[in-house]
């Protein structure tokens, strides 16, 4: 693995971690309420650690091969987006100091902890995650002299290293962007408390609308 097919996947990689999907929604919902923007970017960036270990482990090519078991953790993704989308929608975040907040950072009996591990289960079912490392991170993967599927070491990097490696790229490119979102958002929204309920109620509506759509798509 050298240089150009680390940048080649650092491209793809940001790009794709800049289309706006639910990571993005929840980072944005989360923006709001200030301490929790940590806590929700250490979240995603942890189920995406969860992916690696996984793809690192071989295990990824289990799931790819098992249809039923990749439809089982798509609806289950699903599923769970509908579920904090409409949560989203009924309780839309309020910047801290606001009336109907409950101080800093915090919305009632939600914890750092419970953002996190929220946070780790939106990213560690996200269809798009599995998109990423069981279809397009494959491709980088580099065995003898050419791509995956070539033959003998060629001097590389075995191919569990260089899965590591382009894992622990993504989780990068995901802490940066995410914690960029979740902090503009704040900054933007921390004093209009209306537009930080309108775009919360929008990113809640995304992750339901992404949610309903992946679980009529699998329906059909």
């Amino acid at each position: 693995m050298d240089s150009t097919t680390l940048l080649s996947f650092l491209a793809l990689d940001l790009l794709l971690v800049c289309v706006p999907g639910a990571d993005w929604a929840y980072t944005i919902a989360a923006g709001v309420r200030g301490r929790s923007v940590p806590a929700a970017v250490g979240g995603l960036v942890s189920g995406y650690a969860v992916h690696t270990a996984l793809a690192v482990a071989g295990l990824a090519v289990l799931v790819a091969g098992s249809p039923a078991l990749l439809t089982a953790l798509t609806v289950a993704g699903a599923g769970y987006l509908v579920w904090l989308g409409w949560s989203v929608l009924r309780r839309p975040g309020v910047p801290s100091g606001e009336p109907g907040g409950s101080g800093p950072g915090a919305l009632p009996g939600e914890s750092g902890g419970r953002v996190f591990l929220r946070g780790a289960a939106i990213s560690g079912l996200n269809p798009k995650g599995l998109l990423l490392y069981l279809s397009v991170l494959p491709q980088f993967l580099v065995t003898g002299g050419a791509r995956s599927g070539g033959g003998g070491d060629g001097g590389h990097l075995p191919v569990a290293a260089q899965t590591a490696v382009l894992g622990l790229l993504h989780m990068a490119c995901c802490a940066a962007v995410y914690a960029t979102v979740g902090v503009l958002a704040r900054a933007v929204l921390g004093a209009r408390p209306a537009a930080a309920r309108a775009v919360t109620r929008t990113s809640g509506a995304a992750m339901l609308g992404i949610g309903t759509l992946l679980l009529v798509q699998h329906a059909l």
